[in-house]
């Protein structure tokens, strides 16, 4: 068994996520019923929207990144725990012990509950189970135990298709991407901050006013407030708090220049790729509404991906941008925190890309969030340091040059990270049948009353489902 599984991880490691989810998606469109031209053509459409994203983001995230270590650079600021980057944390999920299980115990979930009605979701963005595996690891360091490790792993998955149900509506909506939800467990976590956050900001007057959605930046901007230009004027800003000191005038002034550029391209390319996407998603969406509608009436199929295809719109990147040195600035500051940042500072869009439909696009009130999140994620970092570093050892990550221990913003951030592993640690099996219970109680109120937590997720009156699932 641990010989088909361990092929089954080199196969989906050597294809990656842009060859292989074309060739699932190929797959689960034939079993719906679509023709196999039809199906082939929107599966290769896929593929090359995906290859098109990561390019794209790619290219932005590189340049956010670049621009990000130089401003951690120029601070001077020296600390024990070190952000490897999400790579490193996939890779030491899938090289752990839970690693090598986790996929088919996903599908296995992810079947149960499509049966038996209670998620909507088909989750085929495999390669991102990497996250239940990667907490289910924190789990076995903290207890020794594989199978504490494997059943979180599960109840993980479970989560994030309850997450991509509650937020399918306001995302489709908002982002314009009909038939599809986001079962990503580190971009969907935020939800519950955004929404307490938002309620308060809601109840705090003159602060309760300022609208600064891209949509009412272009109104009172003009051509300076459109999105291509709001990236190169954002992008010029943090060219220059990163590059001031990077030599002679000619290297700054470069510098400067390229980063405004490559982010103004990344405002405009990345919603066009998001469209070719959607070009090849709608004939599956299509066969899957059909194929459902013959044996189950009205009940919907949603097919689940990546965050990545939240990442373009303009709200995202612009908060995102400005929440790189307010990272900066508590990593600094933040008392008793011993994190430095480096390379998951770029992928702060992907944290904060699901608060969007909540806040309406709003940036000052995703910024909010944005810092609150941080904030506490970095004492959330200080705190599983120990494990995550405990989890890498194990699966024989090589551990950085002058680092006592390691975290990542992807998942070592994460306030459902410390909640699992501090329900285990503390409550042994106890914890177990706890954490399981509450989700569980949380998949039963959401079908008791699916339209008001649709709606508390940013979905509009007429687009929440107006009646509980059954």
């Amino acid at each position: 068994m641990d010989a088909f599984l361990s092929g089954l991880k080199a196969i989906i490691d050597t294809l990656g996520a842009t060859v292989l989810l074309p060739g699932v998606i190929f797959i689960i469109a034939l079993i719906l019923g679509a023709k196999a031209g039809k199906a082939f053509r929107a599966a290769v459409t896929i593929g090359v929207a995906f290859i098109g994203i990561n390019l794209v983001l790619g290219l932005m995230l590189g340049t956010i990144g670049d621009s990000a270590q130089a401003i951690v650079n120029n601070t001077g600021i020296k600390r024990d725990i070190v952000d490897v980057g999400w790579p490193s944390a996939a890779a030491i999920a899938f090289g752990s012990s839970v690693g090598l299980w986790v996929i088919p115990i996903a599908i296995i979930v992810n079947i149960i509950l499509l049966m038996t009605r209670l998620t909507r979701t088909l989750n085929v963005d495999v390669w991102n189970f990497w996250h239940f595996a990667f907490i289910g690891s924190l789990a076995t360091a903290a207890t020794g135990s594989i199978g504490y490790g494997l059943t979180i792993a599960a109840l993980m998955s479970a989560l994030a298709l309850l997450f991509a149900d509650w937020s399918a509506r306001a995302v489709q909506k908002f982002y314009g991407v009909p038939g599809v939800s986001v079962p990503h467990l580190a971009s969907a976590q935020i939800l519950p901050i955004a929404i307490v956050v938002n309620w308060i900001i809601d109840r705090i007057p003159v602060i309760n006013k300022i609208d600064m959605s891209t949509e009412a930046i272009e109104r009172r901007l003009g051509v300076f407030g459109e999105p291509v230009v709001l990236g190169l004027i954002i992008g010029l800003v943090i060219g220059v708090i990163a590059y001031y000191n990077a030599g002679d005038a000619s290297t700054v002034i470069s510098k400067v220049l390229q980063t405004g550029m490559t982010l103004a391209a990344a405002m405009l390319l990345l919603p066009r790729m998001v469209k070719i996407l959607m070009e090849g998603l709608i004939p599956v969406s299509e066969a899957a509404h059909e194929f459902v509608r013959k044996r189950a009436g009205d009940r919907e199929l949603l097919v689940g991906l990546d965050s990545a295809i939240l990442i373009g719109h303009p709200a995202a990147i612009s908060s995102s941008l400005i929440l790189v040195p307010i990272a900066i600035l508590l990593s600094i500051f933040l008392p008793g925190n011993r994190v430095i940042l480096f390379a998951d500072l770029a992928v702060i869009p992907f944290l904060v890309a699901m608060t969007a439909p909540v806040l309406r696009g709003n940036v000052f009130r995703m910024v909010v969030v944005g810092t609150i999140t941080l904030a506490a994620g970095f004492y959330v970092a200080n705190a599983l340091a120990p494990l995550f570093t405990g989890a890498a050892v194990d699966a024989g990550f090589t551990m950085p040059a002058n680092a006592v221990q390691i975290t990542s913003v992807v998942d070592g951030f994460l306030w459902i990270s410390y909640v699992v592993v501090a329900a285990v640690q503390n409550l042994a099996v106890i914890g177990l049948f706890l954490l399981a219970a509450i989700i569980a109680l949380c998949f039963w109120l959401y079908q008791r009353n699916t339209a008001a937590w649709e709606r508390a997720a940013g979905a509009d009156d007429e687009d929440a489902t107006s009646t509980s699932q059954v």
